[in-house]
């Protein structure tokens, strides 16, 4: 697989399928509606090929694209996080349980995820000055209040809410038994 700096190496994939089907260079490149100079130096791997034109010669030698791209999937991290092992912050009796970790390389895309637990008359602390990004919350027990800049917002089991993170917004378990949510935050706040 090509690292970062190497180019794609299409070459050589092209020469070998137009030797075995006993085309000159002058055939595919009229085929394919560019020079025979410019085949010749894409097969030897010396100009790296725009698409429109690496399309234009899979086109001419009748190559799926699949096969020209195959050796240049790239893994696509999964990460799972067993029950188990999920990391936890406790911060003034507040139970916050990691569910979804970021993903190096994710950058501007990257969230993070937790299980919020309130105990009764409980509240968050972390977001009253507020920060960059956008939060996501669903209710899964319990009942609260989301006090957002200078409104309140009233949840229960069942509700979702989403916004801004960069006003102030806290948590307040308005309810008798326990509080929690299943929360989403982008970008990683607390765990990244």
């Amino acid at each position: 697989m090509p690292t970062k700096n190497t180019p794609f190496r299409f070459g050589e994939k092209l020469r070998t399928v137009r030797e075995r089907k006993g085309y000159t260079l002058k055939v595919v490149a009229q085929a394919a509606g560019v020079s025979e100079s410019l085949v010749s130096q894409i097969e030897r791997n010396r100009v790296s090929p725009a698409i429109d034109t690496l399309l234009s010669l899979a086109d001419a030698l009748e190559i799926d694209l699949e096969y020209l791209f195959e050796e240049y999937r790239r893994e696509r991290p999964v990460r799972v996080i067993q029950a188990e092992e999920r990391r936890h912050v406790k911060e003034n009796g507040i139970v916050y349980e990691e569910v979804a970790r970021p993903v190096e390389g994710d950058g501007a895309h990257a969230i993070e995820s937790y299980y919020i637990t309130i105990p009764a008359g409980l509240e968050t602390q972390r977001g009253s000055y507020g920060h960059l990004g956008r939060e996501f919350g669903i209710v899964t027990e319990g009942e609260c209040e989301l006090h957002y800049e200078t409104k309140i917002y009233h949840l229960k089991k069942g509700d979702s809410i989403s916004f801004s993170a960069t006003a102030p917004h806290t948590v307040l378990n308005t309810g008798e038994s326990v509080f929690k949510a299943l929360w989403v935050v982008t970008p990683p706040h607390r765990f990244g």
